[in-house]
């Protein structure tokens, strides 16, 4: 019951915490902003959802997860209803910084699920409540037709009632342990004592191109099919599900995979993954004219809507996988100060979240070229397999650290 709650619970957040994917679309048409400031408007909650999450993960530790996941969701309803009321640029970001808090949910949720399970179970569990990533998936499905039906100002008021009802259905359906609140007085300088640990730097590499690319894309992507291909809001929301959908619900297998197979060599696979498939996604489209033996002829080199749709399809599952391994690692690594630990990545992975569609804006209002989103994107992984080439060894097993003064690894 403490799995299916938080899941469910996480899921409901995550789809708020990306509204602003499909509703930031009919704002800057009513404000007429450029790309940047899309970028900045559907970036901004992901902001302050990166920068609570590492208090959220030390009061998880110290308070349990269960109440302040619940005083966290009711926090931000306020805010997501006057969503609907904002007229002026400064009022969707003031607003958006608040809803934000709903990203935070993730530094709660993990540690809270994972001391409820085994550490043989552990990645398999934290895989299954990150499943929540699907959320993004959701809003694509569910924030159209509502924009359809009743226009772009409903669409807050109705997650505002839908965050409360998750709120309360939370708090009845889940439990508390009091074995799970740290009885410590550690402060907060000891307990971010981790960042001394070169392991935590290298998690957070990984987890900003994994979760920070997923949610980069996730708010950018329906409106990339909107203008590169022309179609529909509808139809874009759709299609670019088929990147949120996979990127949230197959986490859960990337915690099984991690858990059979090891967290590094899932890890390794998958930036390779997203490595060849970027490489395909960055090319442009182009003309040329060849010169043969019967005369020029002219080739147009693009990436079709469906190619472009399957490949994104692939990149989901990679970033799904990958989201599950890195933690995997962490569940391992630093057991005793989950907490701090998934506070301090998932930071990383949201500051990631929040930067990619701001330079995605730029580079396209720089230098035209859509695709140039997905260059960005290459040159990230290709510095995560650079980082993951010269930081193990063949054979070399993750050290178990102490809880908090872990002691970093010769490199």
């Amino acid at each position: 019951m403490v799995l299916a709650s938080s899941t469910f619970a996480f899921t409901i957040c995550f789809a708020i915490w990306m509204m602003f994917a499909v509703l930031g679309i009919p704002i800057k048409k009513m404000l007429d902003l450029n790309e940047t400031q899309f970028g900045l408007l559907a970036a901004t909650p992901v902001l302050s959802g990166a920068l609570v999450r590492v208090p959220l993960g030390i009061w998880c530790d110290r308070f349990g997860g269960r109440i302040v996941f619940f005083l966290l969701m009711l926090a931000t309803v306020p805010a997501i209803y006057l969503i609907g009321r904002a007229t002026e640029f400064w009022q969707f970001l003031a607003l958006g910084l608040m809803i934000g808090l709903a990203g935070g949910s993730f530094s709660v949720g993990t540690p809270y699920v994972a001391r409820w399970f085994p550490k043989e179970r552990r990645g398999l569990a934290m895989g299954i409540f990150g499943a929540g990533n699907s959320g993004s998936a959701l809003t694509k499905f569910v924030a159209p037709a509502i924009i359809a039906a009743w226009g772009w100002q409903a669409l807050p008021t109705v997650y505002a009632v839908a965050m409360l009802a998750t709120a309360l259905l939370f708090w009845a359906f889940s439990a508390t342990d009091p074995s799970h609140v740290s009885a410590d007085t550690t402060s907060f300088s000891e307990q971010l004592a981790v960042l001394k640990d070169r392991r935590v730097w290298r998690y957070c590499q990984y987890y900003s191109v994994v979760f920070g690319g997923y949610v980069g894309l996730a708010l950018w992507m329906t409106k990339y099919y909107v203008a590169e291909y022309g179609f529909d809001l509808k139809l874009a929301a759709l299609l670019a599900a088929c990147f949120s959908l996979p990127g949230g619900v197959l986490r859960a297998l990337g915690g099984w995979i991690s858990d059979r197979y090891g967290a590094y060599k899932v890890t390794w696979w998958v930036m390779w993954v997203c490595w060849v498939c970027f490489f395909l996604l960055s090319y442009p489209p182009t003309s040329m004219i060849v010169k043969t033996v019967h005369g020029p002829v002219q080739v147009e080199l693009a990436v079709t809507p469906w190619m472009f749709t399957g490949l994104l399809f692939v990149v989901g599952i990679a970033m799904a996988i990958g989201k599950a391994s890195v933690f995997k690692f962490i569940g391992d690594e630093f057991a005793g100060n989950i907490g701090a630990v998934s506070g301090v990545v998932g930071l990383a992975g949201g500051l990631g979240g929040f930067v990619l569609p701001i330079m995605f804006g730029a580079l396209l209002d720089l230098t035209g070229v859509r695709s140039s989103a997905f260059m960005l994107l290459y040159g990230t992984v290709c510095v995560s397999l650079v980082c993951m080439h010269y930081s193990f060894r063949p054979g070399e097993k993750p050290a178990q650290a102490n809880p908090l003064k872990s002691v970093p690894r010769a490199a």
